[in-house]
């Protein structure tokens, strides 16, 4: 398989290309700086550049765009619709990595993550930025794409440990009772998503075993 990963030097990014090359799939990194991510086939151009031409041929398009600065945060919807009109109408999946914020804590999926009294008041405006792109994301029929939200603790420097379990549009929690998961076994499970799963035009989760 061919797969590209999106803004390739992120954290997440570097994690998704050592896996997916570990797999042994083909891996091509985009990233506006110069190669840092240790992709074998690297293109040096930013994201809002590409072109339909840059992403022909793959079989799945990783987005591991991510922007915190309060000026940027638009960009995760731009960025997310620019990848969709590059994409449109292909049979290239779009995997999208996504945010934990805008998963439901009810059945009837009227209360999000974000909304709890306990979310923090920093994390609102890039939550609430990601569920927006999201939302967008969903009324796209011409993109074959999957959004994949890790759990409410995102652990940047957690260990890989191998063993997750999947989960829909609501917050899941493990045995213990905990909604935790490390970039590292997010990079694995989503290289296992490109892989094994088919998840297509679907929001899935992520909680460590």
């Amino acid at each position: 398989m061919k797969i590209a990963v999106v803004c390739s030097n992120g954290k997440v990014g570097k994690l998704v290309v050592a896996e997916a090359q570990a797999a042994g799939l083909e891996v091509t990194g985009f990233a506006k700086s110069e190669n840092k991510s240790g992709a074998k086939s690297f293109v040096q151009k930013d994201l809002f550049a590409l072109t339909k031409d840059d992403l022909a041929g793959f079989d799945a398009v990783v987005d591991a765009f991510g922007a915190w600065a309060e000026a940027d945060l638009p960009n995760h919807s731009k960025s997310l619709a620019h990848l969709c009109d590059l994409l449109s109408g292909s049979k290239t999946r779009l995997i999208v990595v996504g945010g934990a914020g805008s998963l439901y804590v009810n059945k009837e999926h009227t209360a999000q993550v974000m909304d709890g009294a306990g979310f923090p008041d920093a994390f609102k405006p890039l939550a609430s930025a990601m569920g927006k792109a999201l939302t967008e994301l969903r009324a796209r029929d011409d993109v074959q794409w999957t959004y994949i939200s890790p759990a409410g603790d995102f652990q940047a420097d957690g260990a890989k440990s191998g063993k997750w379990l999947w989960g829909g549009e609501e917050l899941t929690l493990n045995a213990k009772g905990e909604s935790i998961i490390s970039y590292a076994d997010y990079a694995a499970a989503l290289v296992e998503e490109i892989t094994k799963g088919n998840h297509i035009k679907q929001r899935i989760s992520l909680v460590r075993e």
